[in-house]
């Protein structure tokens, strides 16, 4: 006889993440032999400055360093945060009160909506955008509002429209630029709209900002606008533009009282961080300008290439768009991203993203990363066209 505890009501239909599903079938056709080239995930395969993992390495040997840390970080992270976001961005931040670390920013979209959000609120969440926001407020019981973001629109939404309806009951809005998955920054201006539409409406705008430095010429911060501290927080991270994925850390910047009542939901989640991790980190916010360029350097070589397979598979794209990802719209006669995603991974072995995992909004897309060798790319382009990928979809439509 076997016994299954049901899960709590909160789950609700928050699913499996999609990414974790996939990634499991993977690894069967790889043991199967199959070999598939896996474009989809945004994991940067490149390492971190060797300075930095020095740094980590010193520090770990030291007998001190193992014990429990502070919720709120080092004094010397918090204030290396404050001086990138200055030298990067132009936003003075008070390191003691208006920064605080986080192991990956991904906890953050947590703790945030933990920290502000309950049954009876709505939040604003973007269509297409970072699965997330949506997991995360089910998980909170709070409404979710979708805002539709479109290609003839910029992938902005449209403040004006969501102003005509009933805001009154939101309290949270999920913003992500550059934008993930479709690659648009933002702009000055767009952000000044986005904080005045905040303010008026009584709204707390958080925005998600860890593509800030891929690709992108102009890294911008929606706190770099005058009065942004009193309705916005922003996320960040050193997992993408340091290749420091999988060491988890990131960071949030705002107003002190926000800061306040999110570290009173985060100290109740954590103990603080790897002290050497830390000091790590500190080392990586101190890379000169010179590491960003070499990293986006290979990024743009390897752009191309993506640029390449979506030209094979038929697909338009904006060449414009900035992150470690390329956004294109699929043919017209193919019947699904799904199913050119399917084609790719069950007859030429190669996983590409289907862009409806990101929102309705996405359904006529597909996403490609760049985090991958260049080798990579060229075997995925042998092999697409070898197979004929997305021709046979076409022609049965």
């Amino acid at each position: 006889m076997s016994t299954f505890i049901p899960t709590a009501s909160r789950l609700g239909d928050v699913k499996e993440y999609y990414f974790a599903t996939k990634l499991r079938e993977i690894r069967e056709m790889n043991m199967q032999g199959k070999q598939v080239l896996n474009l989809g995930i945004g994991s940067p395969d490149l390492p971190p400055p060797s300075d930095v993992v020095e740094e980590l390495a010193d520090h770990a040997r030291m007998p001190d360093v193992h014990g429990y840390q502070s919720y709120q970080g080092l004094p010397a992270l918090r204030q290396a945060f404050a001086d990138w976001y200055r030298n990067w961005f132009g936003v003075e931040l008070d390191g003691e009160n208006e920064v605080l670390p986080l192991i990956g920013s991904k906890e953050g979209i947590m703790h945030i909506s933990m920290t502000f959000l309950e049954a009876g609120d709505e939040v604003l969440v973007p269509n297409p955008g970072y699965p997330a926001y949506r997991a995360v407020a089910n998980l909170t019981g709070a409404t979710i509002r979708e805002y539709e973001l479109r290609e003839d629109r910029g992938w902005q939404p449209d403040l004006e429209a969501l102003a005509r309806t009933d805001l009154s009951k939101v309290k949270i809005m999920w913003l992500n630029y550059p934008h993930m998955p479709t690659g648009t920054p933002a702009s000055r201006t767009f952000f000044e709209e986005v904080v005045a539409f905040a303010k008026k409406h009584q709204i707390l705008v958080c925005n998600d900002n860890p593509y800030a430095f891929i690709l992108n010429e102009k890294p911008v911060s929606i706190l770099n606008i005058a009065g942004a501290r009193e309705v916005a927080i922003e996320l960040n991270s050193l997992s993408k533009a340091h290749n420091m994925a999988g060491w988890r850390i990131g960071m949030m910047a705002g107003k002190k009282e926000h800061l306040q009542a999110v570290l009173r939901f985060k100290s109740n989640m954590d103990s603080g961080m790897f002290k050497p991790l830390q000091m790590a980190a500190v080392k990586a916010l101190h890379n000169p300008p010179s590491w960003y360029r070499d990293l986006n350097a290979v990024y743009s070589e390897r752009r191309k290439l993506v640029f390449s397979i979506m030209d094979l598979l038929g697909c338009t794209y904006r060449t414009e768009q900035v992150g470690m990802f390329v956004w294109a719209r699929i043919p017209d006669e193919v019947p699904s991203a799904y199913a050119l995603s399917d084609d790719a991974l069950y007859k030429a072995h190669v996983f590409i993203t289907p862009g409806a995992i990101f929102g309705s909004q996405g359904d006529r897309y597909i996403r490609i990363s760049l985090c991958s060798d260049q080798v990579i790319y060229e075997e995925a382009i042998r092999r697409l066209k070898h197979h004929g990928v997305g021709a046979s979809l076409q022609s049965v439509s």
